[in-house]
């Protein structure tokens, strides 16, 4: 018997030295995109660590003529008018016709509130009053009646068909429908009086602006209950809108009690608002509150703007620098120059700034002259004109390249 033909599987072996070239070509292949991630990441990185940094800037002022600087004080805008609306009453709000940021008038329409009650009671108000009015009416034809019955009766009794008995119940008759229409009268006083407060209840459910000014929060929306007692459990608002008039915003500072005997009525004042800190403001002290705070050991002081701009916004951060008086004919300048107190820097022990030329900075060791309010005086080594850094990394290097941010 033949035997069955074997497969043969040595043909299907891999050489050795072909097993070896494909292990080589794996490893390259691994080597190649590790290296590429690599090359990758570090240009990334290089491209991070090595771009310019973005500084901000402001430019060198001449201090000019004037006073000496007596106290510096910090504090924020506040408004002399600021008021969170509500209603008069508990209701539903059905409307609301303002937005955040809106302008208003005195008496604009804020919401309303559901006066389907109200409007029923008044209703009713109305009806009753007219309901007594038609009833004068009434009386007062039967008041005429009782008159022309008088009238005979004083005949007749002259005649004396008629006994006294008659003429009186007559007169009485008069006399009683005459008081039930002075009574009648008197209730369509009450009635009047019932629908002024009808109406005065459907008022209430409008809810107006006191004063013109900015709408600064909205406190309610359509659908919420508002009260004006309390929240009820968190359920219930109390306020409609906070608007603030604009045109009555100051400035209140805490000053050191022990420094408030430098401070007067009326005194110049420089402000810089912390958003803004190149713009010096001029103010004067409008009132110093008599009153000081135990605990903080301050007095409060209100400061009003010598001249309002838009960009002055309720409770800005603001410093403020209070000048004595100036006297009659002073006009010294003073020496220096003025940056503010974020410019100047502290390396080795001396005081320096960055200058910012050709989109690089440079270094420049300066000496100082003291402080003047949010700002530092240099006496040499600046000139009014110069743009010098006042936000930027602490690490920055003489001649480095920087980008400047508004």
């Amino acid at each position: 018997m033949a035997e069955s033909p074997k497969a043969d599987l040595s043909s299907l072996r891999i050489a050795e030295h072909k097993r070896g070239a494909a292990r080589t070509g794996r490893r390259i292949g691994i080597l190649l995109a590790i290296l590429f991630v690599v090359l990758v990441l570090g240009g990334a990185y290089f491209a991070y660590t090595h771009r310019a940094p973005a500084v901000q800037v402001a430019t060198v002022d001449a201090p000019g003529a004037g006073p000496p600087a007596l106290l510096n004080a910090s504090g924020y805008v506040t408004p002399q008018r600021r008021a969170t609306v509500a209603a008069k009453i508990t209701g539903r709000v059905v409307g609301v016709y303002f937005t955040e940021g809106m302008r208003v008038q005195k008496g604009f329409v804020l919401a309303r509130l559901d006066d389907s009650d109200a409007q029923k009671q008044l209703a009713a108000a109305i009806a009753d009053r007219n309901a007594t009015r038609a009833g004068i009416l009434d009386l007062q034809v039967q008041l005429q009646n009782a008159r022309v019955d008088l009238r005979r009766a004083r005949l007749l009794l002259a005649a004396g068909v008629q006994t006294q008995q008659n003429l009186d119940n007559a007169r009485m008759a008069v006399n009683s429908l005459q008081a039930r229409i002075d009574y009648a009268r008197a209730e369509v006083l009450a009635g009047n009086a019932r629908i002024q407060e009808a109406r005065q209840a459907v008022e209430n459910c409008v809810i107006r602006a006191p004063f013109a000014g900015i709408v600064v929060s909205k406190d309610a929306q359509v659908g919420e209950m508002v009260s004006p007692i309390s929240a009820g459990g968190g359920f219930t608002r109390t306020g409609i809108a906070t608007i603030v008039d604009m045109n009555s915003n100051e400035i209140e500072v805490d000053v050191n009690e022990n420094y408030i005997a430098r401070v007067k009525p009326k005194q110049p004042v420089t402000a810089v608002l912390d958003a803004y800190p190149g713009w010096k403001i001029p103010c004067r002290v409008r009132t110093i509150i008599p009153t000081a705070d135990r605990e903080k050991a301050t007095v409060k002081v209100r400061i009003a703007f010598d001249r309002l701009d838009p960009r002055i916004l309720p409770d800005m951060g603001v410093k403020v620098t209070f000048y004595r008086r100036p006297r009659r004919g002073e006009t010294k300048p003073l020496a220096g120059v003025l940056v503010p107190a974020a410019a100047v820097r502290r390396q080795g022990g001396q005081a320096v700034v960055f200058l910012v030329q050709g989109g690089r900075v440079a270094r420049r060791a300066v000496k100082l002259g003291g402080r003047d309010g949010a700002n530092a005086r240099i006496l040499a080594g600046l000139s009014p004109g110069d743009r010098v850094v006042v936000g930027g990394p602490a690490n920055l290097r003489d001649g480095e390249a920087v980008a400047v941010r508004p």
